[in-house]
Parts: C-alpha cells; sequence; structure tokens
C-alpha cells in the first residue's frame, strides 16, 4: 500500500473487535497525521468509537471491526494526502470519516478500491489540490468531470460553490476551456444597483466576494488579476449574460435560487460549443420579492431527465465549515418543519 507499510490486522477475541496495527514509513508525516497533541487522532476516536494508540511511527487502532476499518482507511487517505506535500486540518479529519463511513454504507461506491482503499476524488491546480470530504461532494466532483450542465443544490457551507470555482480553475489551467465566467444576481433582492455607490464593478464586487475569494484560493493572485485584466476571467452580474453565447468556457452561476424563470431560461440558453456550465443555490433560501417564482426551484421541475444534465442535491451531513454549522442548518430546517406542520394539518 502507498499510504501505508506493515499493514497486518488482528483479531482481539470477540468475533466483533478487531485492532489494526499501521506502520508508517515517514516519520515526519507521521507527526503531520497525528496533529499537534496527537489532535487528528483524538478526533478520529471521538467519530468512530475506537482508540488509537501510537508509538513513534506505529499506531494500533481497536475497536469494533467497522469502525476500526473505517478508521484505517481514513488513515489511510489522509496520509496519502500528507505525501502529496499538502497539509491536513480539522475538516480534513472530518471528511476522511465521512467517506470512510460512506465506504461502509454504499457497497457500490465508485471511490472504494480494492482492498479498502479509499480514492476520494480530488481537483487539483497547480496551487492546491481539494478533496471530496463527502459522498455528495464525491459525486459533484465526478459529475463535474463528466457532464456539461450541472446543478449542485443544498445549503450553506457544503462546498457546492467552491468546488464549482475549483473545478473551473482547472479546466482553464488544462486547456478545456479558454475563460471562466462567474455570476450571480447581483442583489438579491431586487438588483438595485444603483442606489450603491461607485461605478458598476465597486457596485457589484460586494456580492461577488465569495467567488473572487475561491478563485484566488485555487490560482496564485498575480494570475488571477492579469487574466481578469485579459478578460480571460470575467465576473459579472446575471444581468450582464443577456445576448452571449458563451462558448470554450466554463460558466458558474452562483445563488441561483434568486433568479426569476426568465432570467434562468436565459442564462441556461447562453451554452456554447465546448462550454461547461455548473448552477449552484439553495432552495430553502430565496431572497426574491413575494410570490415571485425562483427560475432554479422551475428549472429543476423542467429539466429533470434531460439527458447531460446532471444534479446533485447536499444536505446538512455534506457541510464542511465548522460543525455547528451542520447544527444550524438542521435547527432552522427543524423549526421550518414545524412552522410548516399547522398549516398541512
Amino acid at each position: 500500500m502507498n499510504a501505508t507499510a506493515g499493514l497486518s490486522k488482528q483479531p482481539s477475541g470477540a468475533s466483533d473487535m478487531a485492532h489494526i496495527v499501521l506502520t508508517f514509513d515517514n516519520n515526519r508525516l507521521a507527526s503531520a497525521l497525528y496533529g499537534q497533541f496527537d489532535e487528528n487522532l483524538a478526533r478520529l476516536e471521538q467519530k468512530l468509537g475506537v482508540t488509537i494508540s501510537s508509538r513513534g511511527n506505529q499506531l494500533t487502532v481497536r475497536g469494533e471491526a467497522s469502525a476500526a476499518e473505517q478508521a484505517r482507511r481514513a488513515l489511510d487517505h489522509l496520509y496519502g494526502i500528507l505525501q502529496k506535500g499538502a497539509n491536513i486540518a480539522q475538516s480534513d479529519v472530518d471528511g476522511a470519516v465521512r467517506m470512510a463511513v460512506a465506504a461502509d454504507d454504499q457497497l457500490t461506491l465508485p471511490t472504494l478500491e480494492r482492498k479498502g482503499k479509499m480514492a476520494a476524488a480530488q481537483i487539483a491546480t497547480r496551487k492546491r489540490t481539494i478533496y471530496a470530504r463527502s459522498l455528495n461532494q464525491d459525486a459533484y466532483m465526478r459529475a463535474l468531470e463528466r457532464s456539461e450542465l450541472v446543478f449542485g443544490i443544498g445549503p450553506a457551507g457544503t462546498g457546492k460553490t467552491y468546488i464549482a470555482v475549483a473545478h473551473a480553475a482547472m479546466l482553464l489551467e488544462r486547456g478545456l476551456v479558454e475563460r471562466i465566467i462567474l455570476s450571480r444576481p447581483a442583489v438579491e433582492a431586487g438588483e438595485r444597483l444603483g442606489f450603491l455607490p461607485g461605478d458598476m464593478k465597486e457596485k457589484v464586487d460586494p456580492y461577488l466576494r465569495p467567488l473572487y475569494d475561491a478563485l484566488y484560493d485555487m490560482m496564485p493572485a498575480d494570475k488571477v488579476e492579469r487574466a481578469i485584466a485579459a478578460e480571460v476571467i470575467e465576473i459579472a452580474p446575471l444581468a450582464f449574460m443577456r445576448g452571449r453565447t458563451l462558448a470554450h468556457a466554463a460558466v458558474i452561476l452562483d445563488e441561483a435560487q434568486n433568479t426569476t424563470p426568465m432570467q434562468m431560461k436565459m442564462f441556461l440558453t447562453r451554452l456554447g460549443e465546448g462550454g461547461r456550465m455548473i448552477v449552484t443555490g439553495d432552495p430553502t433560501q430565496i431572497d426574491l420579492p413575494p410570490n415571485t417564482k425562483s427560475g432554479l426551484v422551475e428549472a429543476l421541475r423542467i429539466l429533470d431527465g434531460v439527458p447531460g444534465m446532471v444534479t446533485v442535491r447536499f444536505n446538512e451531513k455534506d457541510v464542511v465549515r465548522h460543525p455547528l454549522v451542520a447544527e444550524i442548518v438542521q435547527a432552522y430546517d427543524r423549526d421550518a418543519a414545524q412552522a410548516a406542520g399547522p398549516r398541512g394539518g
């Protein structure tokens, strides 16, 4: 195995218990894997209900057999990330756990290789490589690879916009597209740009900031700035898309729940030859005026079953921000369900 050496698994007496011994061939990477004061190992213990003891570059994982195997998969995956020169954070540990558990839940999971080695989907640019941290992120990354039109639907914090921008940056670096176009409804509740100070760029930049942030994360700042100046990367409000044919471009529409049906149809029909289109949004966070239909909700209904279009739906289990974000999403979902209950009764 690439990530481990001298791996052995031995029964501990009870049929449903096991311990797994892992030996790592690089002491420096093993130390990074364990984390400061073994915090990464403690995180795995907490998440999977196993015990992990370390002795130099060797780990022993003890616990229920399936949980111990999940911990092995997660450790193997994290060590592989370190071998490629990247760092790991607590969010990577949590993501590795989600993927390892999913490998058991989904027997046909395409990311589960022979001998239980986990191979999460990834997006690599010259500056950074990101890995899927949940089963739905894995499905999303793979859909982006094979499909010309992908909808990423779900709550905040699931990585749907960040992954879309990362994929577009990768396509541009590889020469698979000639430009990137990133768009959002400029002002969620009405696009009243005239009331904002400054020229058009200064008016819309605050609304497009999340797209800028993701770009700068995946590409060197000087390259981003040169590409924007040369219009190889264009970041513009949705209104600027009208009348254009976007050929050989990776086009992303973010916050799509705040489009009208007419705006959404206009955007989707911009797709040109050699283009890729990614639409992201959260149908539970619509900021349109009352009695205005969401273009995203309409598009998902109308386009259901259209060949070549893939929809990936995220949920609170895919939230990769602070763990409290997932709890917040669940709390709001519960409250909405309770509020809807009496009306349905």
